[in-house]
């Protein structure tokens, strides 16, 4: 079986990995595989684990917070904001679980802060209509 190239692309990274023989994802349809030979298919992956397998080593697992999927000419390309590669499991569920976390907690600060904004422009809002009110 002859194996084919894996893309690993990022904002700030990219691995070409030679000699892939299967790759294990996740789209919205459910899980799939793709091995040599596959014909062409472009699919968006969901949050989670995705694998793959080398001709001379065990899986490897890629943490993803969602990808673009492309295959064509034994060639695979995932394209994503960012990405954890490991060959254990269990580390890289819990690095997805930690970044998971401080992700949530970011987003929670950000939407403190707009709901903040928003109240201080309400309050400006009404403080002006109330000054047009008094001084005609």
């Amino acid at each position: 079986m002859n194996p084919f190239i894996l893309h690993l692309q990022s904002a700030t990274q990219y691995e070409r990995i030679e000699h892939v023989t299967s790759f294990v994802g996740e789209d919205a349809s459910g899980s799939f595989g793709i091995m040599t030979g596959h014909e062409r298919f472009m699919t968006p992956l969901q949050f989670g684990l995705a694998r793959f397998r080398t001709t001379d080593e065990d899986w490897q697992y890629l943490a993803l917070p969602g990808a673009l999927l492309y295959f064509v000419d034994n060639e695979l390309f995932l394209n994503t904001r960012r990405y954890l590669r490991d060959r254990d499991r269990t580390r890289i569920t819990l690095a997805l679980d930690e970044q998971l976390r401080t992700e949530e907690q970011a987003l929670r600060q950000v939407k403190e802060s707009l709901h903040r904004l928003e109240e201080e422009m309400f309050k400006r809002l009404w403080s002006l209509g109330r000054s047009r009110d008094i001084y005609p």
